[in-house]
C-alpha cells in the first residue's frame, strides 16, 4: 500500500464533511469543497510531469556521480576530485528537488533513509562513516554487501564526507584509494535506488495508476478528495520539513547564535543550495499540476498568495550563498535567513490554512498535526 502513512486519520474524516468546521460554527466563511472534477487530471500531471521526471532526473545525476567517482579512482587528480565534487553538488540539488515526494517507493525497503539519512541527531552517520574508513572495512566497497550496512553508511551523508570530511585530501592520490573505493560504491547505491524509484513509479499498474484513478477500488484513494488531500500534503509536509528539519536545526532566531554543523550539507557548503532546490521543486509540482484548478473559482487569489511567497522563498534562500557559518557570523545574511524563516512559516500557513480551507478542510485542522 502506497499511503503516506504521515497524514492523519482525522484528515481523511475532515474531509469526508461537505461544510468545513469554519462554516458549521458560525464563520462568516461560506462552505467550501476542492473541484473534484478537477482531480484525476491534476494527478496525473503531477505523476507524467514533475514526480517520473524529477526521479529520471535524479537517475541522470546519480549516474553522472557515479562516473565522476570512478574516474576519481582511476586516476587521483585535483582536477578529478573537483569534477567528483560537482558531481555529487548537481546529486545534491536533483535530490533535494524530488525528495519531498516521500510516500509510496520511496517508504518501502527504506529507500528514502538509504539516499538520505537525515539529521542525524546523535551524529550516528558520521560515527559509523568514519570508523569504515579507520578499519578500512572492505565490505563497504561492495555495492551489495553496502546495501546491508546501515542506512547511515550507504547514501549522500556518507558521500558528502568522503568527499569533503576530515582526510579527504588522500583522495588527490593513490593514498585515498579505499576511501575512493568506498566513494565509489556508495554512489552505485545511490544509483540503483535512484533506478528503483523511477521504475517504481513508470510501472503502468503501480503507483501512477493509484494516483491517476482514485475510486472505491483503489487501495490508496477512495475518492478524489483523498487524493487531492495527499497532493496537497507533499506541498505541506514539504515546507514544514523547510522549516523545522532544514531551518531550525541551524538557526533558530535572531537571538539564536546558531549552529552550522548541525545544517544539512554544510560541508560541501550546499546547504541553501539544497533548500532552495526543496521549494523549487514544491512550486514546480504546484504549477506543473495545476493545482490551483482544484480550488473553487471564487478562491483562486489564494493560489495567486501563496505563489507570490513561493518566489520571496525561493529567491532569498538562493541569494544565501557561501558557507552557512559565514552566513551565520554575517549581519546582512542572518537577516536574510530571519526573512526566509518567516516567509517559511507564511507559506505553512497559506497552504495549510489557505488552501486548505478553501478546498473544503475544517478551520483549526493542520495538516502538520501529522507525525
Amino acid at each position: 500500500m502506497h499511503r503516506n502513512r504521515r497524514l492523519p486519520l482525522a484528515l481523511a474524516l475532515a474531509l469526508t464533511s461537505a461544510v468545513p468546521a469554519a462554516a458549521q460554527e458560525g464563520s462568516p466563511l461560506s462552505p467550501r469543497v476542492v473541484n473534484e472534477a478537477a482531480v484525476p487530471t491534476v494527478m496525473a500531471k503531477a505523476v507524467d510531469d514533475f514526480i517520473i521526471p524529477g526521479y529520471r532526473n535524479l537517475t541522470e545525476k546519480a549516474a553522472a556521480a557515479n562516473a565522476a567517482t570512478a574516474k576519481l579512482c582511476a586516476a587521483p587528480s585535483e582536477p578529478a576530485l573537483e569534477t567528483a565534487q560537482s558531481a555529487f553538488s548537481d546529486l545534491v540539488g536533483a535530490w533535494s528537488a524530488i525528495e519531498i515526494v516521500r510516500l509510496g517507493p520511496a517508504l518501502e525497503q527504506n529507500r528514502f533513509e538509504r539516499f538520505l539519512f537525515y539529521p542525524d541527531r546523535k551524529s550516528t552517520g558520521l560515527k559509523q562513516v568514519q570508523a569504515v574508513l579507520s578499519k578500512q572495512d572492505e565490505s563497504a566497497t561492495d555495492v551489495a554487501r553496502l546495501k546491508g550496512k546501515s542506512v547511515a553508511a550507504q547514501g549522500l551523508g556518507a558521500l558528502e564526507y568522503v568527499l569533503y570530511g576530515t582526510g579527504s585530501e588522500s583522495l588527490l592520490s593513490k593514498e585515498g584509494d579505499f576511501r575512493c573505493r568506498y566513494g565509489l560504491a556508495i554512489t552505485k547505491n545511490l544509483d540503483d535506488i535512484a533506478n528503483e524509484f523511477l521504475a517504481a513509479w513508470q510501472k503502468p499498474d503501480g503507483i501512477q495508476a493509484a494516483w491517476k484513478h482514485p475510486g472505491p477500488d483503489n487501495p490508496d484513494f477512495r475518492d478524489n478528495r483523498e487524493a487531492a488531500t495527499e497532493l496537497l500534503g507533499i506541498l505541506v509536509h514539504g515546507v514544514e520539513t523547510v522549516k523545522d528539519q532544514r531551518l531550525k536545526p541551524f538557526y533558530e532566531g535572531k537571538d539564536d547564535k546558531g549552529h552550522p554543523k548541525l545544517a544539512i550539507y554544510w560541508r560541501s557548503g550546499n546547504t541553501m543550495a539544497s533548500i532552495a532546490a526543496n521549494i523549487r521543486g514544491l512550486k514546480a509540482l504546484f504549477d506543473v499540476a495545476d493545482m490551483q484548478s482544484l480550488l473553487p473559482e471564487d478562491s483562486r487569489s489564494v493560489a495567486g498568495s501563496a505563489d507570490f511567497v513561493f518566489k520571496s522563498v525561493i529567491g532569498m534562500a538562493a541569494n544565501i550563498d557561501g558557507p552557512i557559518e559565514q552566513a551565520l557570523t554575517d549581519e546582512n545574511k542572518r537577516a536574510k535567513l530571519a526573512f526566509l524563516s518567516l516567509n517559511t512559516s507564511d507559506l505553512l500557513d497559506r497552504l495549510n490554512k489557505d488552501f486548505g480551507g478553501a478546498i473544503g478542510l475544517g478551520a483549526g485542522f493542520s495538516f502538520a498535526d501529522g507525525d
